[in-house]
């Protein structure tokens, strides 16, 4: 057989086995998920936790409103919210299994994570998703924003919403602790989007506090993230049924 007969024949060739690979490499994967373990609700227990503030925080900024006579509806201003604090405990906090989950499954969850754009400024402030779960951002403004995300790991993203209740899906498909977000137009929007592969994360609230539910037994690093102060991490240990307490301590800069 002739040499010009022989290169379309080996080119032929390499295509079928990439193709068989990479069939070969689906159905593994797809096989090694299904046999994966869930977790059993009857033996599952829980991290109920504060997360505290120790010392006077950082008075947070004001916000020059300029540029947009549309986000000027604050009568008394507005400020950052780089230090939520009531009552000695600290919100907006983003808590979450760091570590020791191993190979359990965890399917993402149908209803979405709503992120809403009002009174120029992103609500929540700080809010988490689960990898495959969408994210509705919604803009509630009589004004044009976008929602421009500059993660490290996931596909960059600028979303314009150039209409008062216009509502667009963006799903984030690699875990990822933060994804900042901001809008160009209006530079002192911010918000932050935890990105993880399990349903174990949790965002201070109410003088900060937070619960993980339907942990399974086993250990686990706990990580919480602060936008200004920091991370901490701690293990903790979940017995069968049980329910820990989990208490994580940030200081102002006098504390230390």
């Amino acid at each position: 057989m002739c040499l010009r007969t022989l290169r379309p024949l080996a080119a032929a060739l390499l295509v079928l086995l990439s193709a068989c690979s990479g069939g070969e490499k689906e159905a593994t994967e797809a096989a090694l998920l299904a046999d994966a373990p869930r977790v059993n609700p009857a033996t599952a227990g829980g991290i109920i936790g504060r997360v505290s503030f120790e010392g006077t925080p950082p008075e947070n900024p004001k916000v020059k409103l300029s540029g947009d006579p549309l986000c000027n509806a604050h009568p008394n201003g507005m400020a950052f919210e780089n230090y939520v604090v009531t009552d000695g405990g600290l919100d907006n906090v983003f808590v979450y299994v760091k570590d020791g989950l191993g190979n359990y499954r965890f399917d993402a969850p149908a209803e979405p994570v709503k992120l809403d754009q009002q009174g120029c400024r992103y609500v929540p402030h700080v809010l988490g998703v689960q990898v495959g779960q969408s994210v509705e951002i919604s803009n509630s403004d009589e004004t044009m924003h976008n929602v421009h995300a500059v993660p490290t790991v996931n596909r960059e993203v600028n979303i314009g919403q150039h209409v008062k209740d216009q509502k667009d899906i963006h799903t984030f498909t690699t875990a990822e602790v933060m994804v900042p977000l901001k809008c160009d137009l209006h530079p002192w929007m911010h918000a932050y989007l935890g990105v993880v592969a399990h349903p174990y994360y949790a965002v201070t609230t109410d003088g900060g506090k937070f619960e993980l539910k339907n942990l399974p037994p086993g250990t686990y690093t706990i990580e919480a993230w602060h936008e200004k102060a920091g991370t901490q991490a701690q293990q903790v240990k979940i017995d069968s049924k049980a329910t820990r307490g989990v208490t994580f301590t940030f200081k102002s800069a006098a504390a230390h």
